[in-house]
């Protein structure tokens, strides 16, 4: 059996209960390998249309993320394992192709991730759960590993 090469792992994360448990296993499987993870929050499209319209401040929406993200810090500093993390628009009011699966894919590839986890939280329509429509596209376009929670 080969072992996999990873030095990079994507958890691409909402704040959900389903993020917190995606980035356990993307932690878990950086350990096991030597790598790295990157949390990548992802907004939904009501935070993009509020941000958009100015009714809504970037940094009010940097705060509420800057929670998740250094429980993540703290995760990964904890089980020994490399961490880094950015934010991106789940949607655009102005390209129709943008939506949460792309800008996963998109990641992947700029940051040269070798495995993602993604959350396959169930269909709630919820504000804040952005990814429970992107794993199925990510599990079918994905050309790195995925693993969905």
């Amino acid at each position: 059996m080969t072992k996999l090469d990873i030095d990079l792992v994507l958890a691409p994360v909402d704040g959900s209960e389903a993020s917190h448990e995606a980035v356990d296993y993307a932690i878990g499987i950086a350990s096991e390998y030597g790598a790295s993870v990157h949390a990548l929050y992802v907004l939904d499209e009501e935070v993009v249309r509020a941000l958009e319209s100015g009714s809504i401040d970037e940094r009010d929406v940097a705060e509420d993320t800057a929670t998740f993200t250094e429980s993540v810090a703290e995760r990964a500093e904890a089980a020994g394992v490399g961490h880094s993390n950015s934010m991106a628009y789940g949607f655009s009011t102005e390209v129709k192709t943008v939506h949460p699966g792309s800008v996963v894919l998109d990641t992947a590839e700029e940051i040269e991730a070798d495995f993602i986890v993604v959350p396959r939280e169930p269909v709630t329509g919820e504000p804040g759960q952005v990814l429970e429509k992107a794993a199925e596209y990510v599990l079918l376009y994905a050309s790195q590993p995925v693993l969905s929670v």
